[in-house]
């Protein structure tokens, strides 16, 4: 397994595990975040089941490229709808960015797995 396949998907766990971790604790960041995208924060509590179950895929698919491909894709299209909400929201660039390089960067993820295997 390549090195910096190893690290990419260390760090796209870790941050998907914290951000799923958040909204499912209920932490006052993401109350926010779920009002300003006007979003019930029961309803956008349960993004977090997605992405720590993500995040789990992901390192597991260190061992099971198949199930790492798949919690990349899965993930990919979660921000990239992340990134819908985002934009009907209005929100700037600022915003948005977060969500797209995430969406990106599990998109190569999911591209570098079955090569680096």
């Amino acid at each position: 397994m390549n090195i910096a396949v190893i690290v990419l998907t260390i760090l796209l766990a870790a941050t998907f595990a914290a951000s799923g971790v958040a909204k499912l604790a209920g932490a006052a960041a993401m109350r926010e975040s779920a009002q300003h995208l006007g979003i019930d924060y029961p309803k956008y509590r349960l993004i977090g089941v997605p992405e720590v179950a993500g995040a789990a895929g992901l390192v597991i698919g260190l061992w099971v490229v198949p199930l790492g491909i798949a919690a990349a894709v899965g993930l990919a299209l979660l921000m990239a709808g992340a990134v819908v909400v985002h934009v009907r929201t209005g929100d700037k660039f600022d915003k948005t960015a977060p969500a797209a390089v995430l969406c990106l960067l599990s998109v190569v993820l999911a591209v570098l797995l079955p090569m680096a295997a």
